[in-house]
């Protein structure tokens, strides 16, 4: 694709830089192309001076008209070229030779027409011209092997074959562009197209660890409640009845949560500075539906509400492996504010584990959970001896 088939954006930046092209261009013609010659006929005759002031008048008028307005009707860049061209002839004939002006005004064709095979033309017609004018005044003998029609000519060679190299060039350059642009678009597609599954994953992670620390651990724990409530139906109605009621304060908060994770509820579950409160009611559930004894350190610590649902789900995960797995008898449960921190100890006197070869989603989820809040989970264990659950968080500004 050359410079004349580009795309928007890259006409318009091409452009721009075209433009500043343009107008340093200007600079140095006005200086080295209108200002010698308009000194070099200070000493001619008065016509000869008027007619050249006036055509130079002319030109840097035209000029800045093009410059400034390129997409005028009245002068636009062709029509002004086919001007310049007759001035370099004119200004040649009234100052026998304008090869110097002629080379100066060259690069013009090329910065203000879009096709090469027009920028060939215009300045051709322009080199006849100046050679033309320069040899108009030796009557019917002209003498074409003058140093300005031989300059002229060279200049004209040398300026198709720099054009034209410059035209190949730039097409090239925009062609590599152009790659480079299409490759990078798909990359981005790619990268989005990456994101967006990452995105999707993360959110199936989420959903999947929200789902167990939640209404898994729920169902769960209605499992076990409506098995020892069948059980008690005969033999200890009362029992029976205490734990239906625990069944339907657990199928009340399933349903709850269950809004939270579509979007349909706020987030419940810990109410603003009341992690103390709600881990103590959570304590007392998992008394009530487990028989088991539990000690608690719960001081009352002002923590953001990321920080109170994380460690809410830490308790909530580890009474779940304690009902399910560990078979012990007392759980302790410490929470402790420190310098710039909280941890959430957890404890519980029962057989213990490999913590190397444990698998399941649970820690695993706290550990990620955790993670997410720049925390730690330690799991110390061993057959045997009971395990401990420490978890660590830096503390947050309120919400």
């Amino acid at each position: 694709m050359s410079q004349w088939q580009q795309q928007p954006g890259d006409r318009l930046a091409q452009d721009r830089v075209q433009d500043r092209i343009r107008r340093w261009n200007s600079a140095g013609w006005v200086l080295f192309g209108l200002l010698p010659p308009a000194v070099a006929v200070f000493d001619a005759s008065p016509a000869r001076k008027y007619w050249m002031l006036g055509l130079l008048a002319l030109i840097a008028l035209c000029h800045t008209v093009v410059l400034t307005r390129p997409d005028n009707r009245v002068l636009p860049p062709r029509t002004y070229l086919a001007v310049l061209a007759v001035v370099l002839g004119a200004t040649s004939y009234l100052l026998d030779g304008g090869a110097a002006f002629y080379v100066v005004s060259l690069p013009q064709f090329w910065l203000f027409t879009r096709a090469p095979r027009d920028a060939i033309t215009l300045s051709g017609a322009a080199a006849a011209l100046t050679v033309f004018g320069g040899t108009l005044g030796q009557g019917w003998s002209p003498q074409f092997l003058t140093g300005n029609a031989v300059f002229t000519v060279v200049a004209y060679a040398a300026g198709v074959g720099l054009g034209q190299w410059v035209h190949r060039f730039v097409g090239q350059s925009n062609q590599r562009q152009e790659q480079l642009t299409s490759e990078l678009a798909v990359t981005q597609e790619e990268l989005a197209a990456a994101y967006q599954r990452q995105g999707a994953a993360e959110e199936r992670e989420r959903l999947a660890r929200e789902i167990h620390d939640t209404l898994a651990q729920g169902f769960a724990s209605i499992v076990v409640l409506a098995e020892a409530a069948r059980a008690a139906t005969v033999t200890d109605p009362v029992r029976c009845a205490e734990q239906l009621t625990s069944i339907e304060q657990t199928a009340r908060e399933n349903l709850a949560e269950a809004r939270v994770l579509v979007g349909s509820a706020p987030e419940s579950g810990v109410a603003p500075s009341s992690l103390a409160t709600t881990l103590r009611r959570t304590l007392d559930r998992f008394v009530q539906d487990t028989g088991l004894t539990v000690t608690a350190e719960l001081p009352d610590v002002d923590l953001d509400q990321r920080t109170r649902v994380a460690l809410l789900r830490c308790t909530q995960e580890s009474l779940a492996n304690v009902r399910k797995h560990s078979g012990a008898s007392t759980v302790g449960v410490v929470l402790t504010e420190l310098a710039g921190g909280v941890e959430l100890e957890i404890t519980d006197d029962g057989r213990g584990f490999v913590v190397e070869e444990s698998q399941g989603f649970g820690l695993d989820g706290m550990r990620r959970r955790l993670a997410e809040l720049d925390g730690e989970l330690a799991v110390t264990s061993s057959l045997g001896d009971g395990t401990r659950i420490l978890a660590s968080l830096p503390t947050h500004s309120q919400d």
